[in-house]
């Protein structure tokens, strides 16, 4: 079967001026392709379903004929349970008005005998999706190429979309394999023996010993939602954890996508916790010299840390996905923090669909970032008003408090919401300030473990959560970190 010239293969040419002006072929290997579908033809009982699960469809193939002989024998397939043999693929294509297309029922003979074995199959597989993802990754540099030259566009948007697509092509071809029990029993019971020997973590322990009893972490996979009305504290707490982590002997790295914060406002918070020093004290004209050594300790013990903030407003789950893959790649990320959820945006807004459809898509899809890159993310989120409304001045939140979509529900394996009275921390001394408030995480729902309620003690004048029983044992400490 001659390959000279398909006349419906990928295009050879970049509509950009200079780009493959000598018309090479994009990558293919037809002697793989052919192989594919002469096992598919000689052995279809067993090699159909196996090609299907590893090229998914006909576009990995380069040529014209090879994408509808593949194509056809996927629709015998399924019609006839298995029996997509060689007969029957022609009557299908000669059906279709396909089969003189692709040469007749001579070039399926050719195909038919072109192998003599099907033993290497899933290799053949793996070479034609290979050339398929290099093929992918052609257009997508060549699109870069047109969009950087159109000037009615953003510079940092067109950076975001090309990262975003390449990222799209780098994980299209990573498939979940099929695990038998048999083959993983030994070796999640060995996990199991080191986790009762405590060689193990379960998960990133939060600094919050009350709350690390009942969720046992941040565990890698799982969507954590925090959740509170607004002026409560839920960036505070997010950053405290975030600083528990990060500020460990190991030093792990972490991820916090603020949306509605700068950098320079997080790295501020994150010196004043650590240093036990009141921000507002540097506005105020109550800044203390004997609070700069502290100062300056707090910014030594900050550039040990592993901290990376991308301050970026109004984000779209796309863009976070692609961030967030690029620094587990190249910074081992173990926790990723997002504040908040409702500021996001979904990836098409040109499209009509409520929000509450809007935030549902954001929430999949921060479920689906974590199980993708198997590390934890906390995301937090805003309650609505309801719970303002409730004649109760004691009023806890409860799950339908959750605002805008009660998909976040669906998707979270831990929901919990930071609960305090506002009132309570207005007009206090910088004695009163520094004695704390009462607050409760509460965690409402645990697909893996208890729910229950955390005491905290608040400290506004340094905007940190101290686990109550921690801050008895230690009433010096200036955190709930421990290692």
């Amino acid at each position: 079967m001659s390959h000279k010239k398909d006349r419906n293969e990928h295009p050879k040419q970049s509509a950009v001026s200079g780009v493959f002006a000598d018309s090479r072929p994009q990558p293919n290997n037809p002697e793989a392709e052919r192989a594919v579908l002469s096992a598919m033809l000689r052995e279809p009982a067993a090699c159909v379903d196996i090609a299907i699960e590893n090229l998914s469809t006909s576009s990995v193939f380069y040529y014209h004929v090879h994408r509808e002989i593949f194509k056809s024998l996927v629709r015998v397939h399924e019609a006839t349970h298995g029996s997509a043999d060689m007969l029957a693929v022609a009557d299908d294509l000669r059906k279709a008005g396909k089969l003189d297309e692709i040469g007749g029922e001579l070039v399926l003979a050719e195909l038919h005998g072109a192998i003599s074995t099907t033993a290497n199959l899933e290799n053949w597989c793996a070479i034609v999706a290979e050339n398929a993802m290099l093929r992918r990754m052609i257009d997508v540099c060549q699109e870069s190429l047109l969009h950087c030259a159109d000037s009615s566009k953003n510079a940092k948007d067109i950076i975001d979309e090309i990262e975003a697509k390449i990222f799209e092509v780098r994980f299209s071809v990573e498939k979940s394999d099929i695990v038998q029990i048999k083959d993983s029993v030994h070796s999640t019971f060995e996990y199991l023996q080191k986790v009762l020997r405590h060689e193990v973590d379960i998960g990133i322990k939060t600094g919050y010993p009350d709350l690390d009893r009942m969720v046992f972490g941040f565990k890698p996979g799982e969507m954590f939602v925090l959740a509170a009305r607004p002026s409560i504290g839920k960036t505070s707490i997010a950053l405290n954890m975030l600083r528990n982590i990060a500020l460990r002997t190991d030093h792990p790295a972490v991820a916090f996508f603020s949306l509605e914060m700068t950098a320079d406002q997080i790295t501020r918070r994150l010196i004043c916790a650590e240093a036990d020093v009141s921000e507002s004290s540097f506005y105020n004209n109550k800044f203390r010299s004997t609070d700069l050594p502290k100062l300056t300790k707090a910014v030594k013990t900050y550039e040990q840390a592993n901290i990376f903030i991308d301050p970026t407003s109004g984000i779209s789950i796309s863009e976070l996905r692609a961030k967030a893959r690029r620094l587990c790649a190249e910074h081992d990320i173990k926790l990723i923090a997002i504040d908040y959820l409702q500021l996001m945006t979904g990836d098409d807004r040109s499209r009509k669909e409520s929000r509450q459809q809007e935030v549902a898509s954001i929430s999949g899809g921060l479920k689906s970032l974590a199980k993708d890159l198997n590390v934890p993310v906390l995301v937090l989120a805003q309650l609505n008003r309801e719970i303002e409304k409730s004649t109760s001045g004691d009023a806890r939140p409860k799950l339908s408090h959750l605002r805008e979509s009660g998909s976040i529900e669906q998707d979270a394996d831990v929901v919990t919401f930071l609960h305090r009275s506002r009132d309570q921390a207005k007009g206090l001394s910088d004695e009163q300030s520094r004695a704390g408030v009462d607050a409760e995480l509460i965690v409402e729902k645990n697909r893996n473990g208890q729910t229950g309620m955390v005491p905290l003690k608040f400290f506004p004048h340094r905007m940190e959560f101290v686990n109550v029983s921690r801050f008895e044992e230690e009433p010096t400490s200036t955190g709930g970190r421990f290692g």
